[in-house]
Formats: C-alpha cells, structure tokens, sequence
C-alpha cells in the first residue's frame, strides 16, 4: 500500500501531498517527520499507494465528530483516527477531508514489533496473499496493512 519516492528540487511536503492525493499530517506521520526542513531534494519517503483502491474519502461537516463519521460507516473509531493520522480525541474541522476505509477489506495499523508471521496471524491468511494485498510492506508503526475478504 505504499511506495518509496524520491524527492526532486523544489518539492516540499504540501506538493507531495498534493501530487499523491493525501494529506501532510499523514505523511508526515508515516514518515516520522516533525519539521517541514528535513525534507531535501534526494531524499526518499514512504507515499501512499492506491489509495483509491481501498478508501473513499469524506469532507467533515459542521458539527461531525470522528465517533458520528465512525458510527455512520460502521468502522472502529480508534481505526478511523489512525488510518487518517489523528488521536481519536482530536479536534477534525469543518472541509478538512479523511480517508474512510471501504468495506471488503480489513485492516490492521501496524505496531512496533509487528512481523510478517504477526499481521498474517491477525488476518488468519497466508503471507502470499498478505503480500499480494500489500506490494511494499515496511512494518513500521502505524503503517495501514489491507486483506480482501473473501
């Protein structure tokens, strides 16, 4: 579900983000970048990959809260905050947009410790079609792991 890519001259977080139709705070969570500068033309960071394949995507409304998008699509709250870079207790503004996950799929955010045999157990599947789900997988925390259900 994700891919390395290499920065070119000029380019910053907000294009990146732009170019791969996600948002700064989730590569910059995925990529445990804390300061805009230490991003330099050369550099690789981890992008996300087909991500249409696997999430719809929702523009917060006045008055929504994680816990009411959450309930609405039948999904984890804690899922729902993770997969979008946030803590379930934080604030989400009015136009801001989110990844929702599609249903068909399950997923699983990656811990510290996770191993190939640890998230195929999780899943109760194979590595093969763990990996086929998932062409680039790095373990790092918080890292979204995808299986079709059958």
């Amino acid at each position: 579900m994700f891919d390395r890519y290499s920065l070119k001259k000029g380019e910053n977080i907000e294009s990146i983000a732009k170019m791969f139709n996600t948002n700064v705070e989730i590569l910059k969570d995925i990529n445990n970048i804390y300061l805009d500068d230490q991003l330099r033309a050369g550099s690789d960071i981890i992008v996300p990959k087909n991500k249409d394949q696997y999430f719809n995507y929702y523009v917060i409304e006045q008055g929504d809260s994680l816990y009411k998008i959450a309930r609405k699509y039948n999904i984890n709250p804690e899922l729902l905050a993770s997969m979008n870079g946030l803590d379930s207790d934080d604030y989400i503004y009015p136009n801001q947009e989110i990844l929702i996950p599609k249903s068909g799929y399950s997923y699983y955010i990656t811990k510290e410790g996770d191993t190939i045999d640890t998230v195929s157990d999780i899943f109760k599947t194979n590595k093969n079609e763990l990996l086929n789900n998932n062409p680039i997988i790095y373990l790092l925390s918080g890292q979204i792991i995808v299986k079709k259900n059958k």
